[in-house]
């Protein structure tokens, strides 16, 4: 082998290494930064509607005060969300500390991506199921905290969660049973 095309391989896998720390890196970016241990919900508690989680006695679940990294194409789950009184949200929302309707197109972002009510009334787009839809940030999915009345006795959120209201999800083309998980991608709008 010539000295040149030492080179060029000596140069590929350099190439290919420093691509592969750069993912290995943004996979690092968000770590759990705690545990937080379930308590049993009170009679009467924690709504299951939406397909929401109850939070399990003893039950060790990850906290979280960072999302990935926000790109023009961020990966995240979708997940369906209430709030209205009484529904999943447990209380009025962070940004106007007021209930919204269903209808909304509306959204809340996990702790890190909510970033401090930074994206509070701004709006994201949304793209799944071959559609895409604007959507206005309203309260905080909170990685942080949960498994308290506050909280309706949910467990904390994961750092990837973009909660939607059924308005998104229409928007979206995704009906009945077929909502409360998906994988989507967000951007800022």
């Amino acid at each position: 082998m010539n000295m040149k095309g030492f080179h060029t391989i000596f140069l590929f896998i350099c190439f290919v290494l420093v691509i592969t720390n750069c993912f290995m890196v943004e996979a690092d970016k968000c770590k759990p930064s705690g545990k937080l241990r379930g308590k049993k919900p009170s009679p009467g508690k924690c709504n299951k509607g939406h397909d929401s989680d109850c939070c399990q006695e003893g039950k060790f679940y990850n906290t979280y005060t960072c999302s990935p990294p926000v790109s023009s194409h961020t990966k995240a789950t979708l997940t369906l969300n209430g709030f209205g009184p009484k529904e999943d949200s447990g209380g009025p929302c962070e940004c106007d500390n007021k209930y919204h309707k269903d209808s909304e197109l509306i959204v809340a972002l996990s702790t890190g991506w909510f970033n401090k009510k930074k994206r509070c009334m701004n709006y994201i787009n949304i793209h799944g199921n071959g559609k895409t839809v604007k959507a206005k940030v309203v309260d905080e999915c909170d990685s942080t905290i949960g498994c308290d009345n506050e909280h309706d006795y949910q467990p904390p959120c994961a750092n990837n969660i973009v909660d939607a209201s059924d308005a998104v999800w229409d928007a979206l083309g995704v009906c009945g049973d077929k909502r409360g998980e998906m994988e989507i991608y967000w951007s800022d709008a």
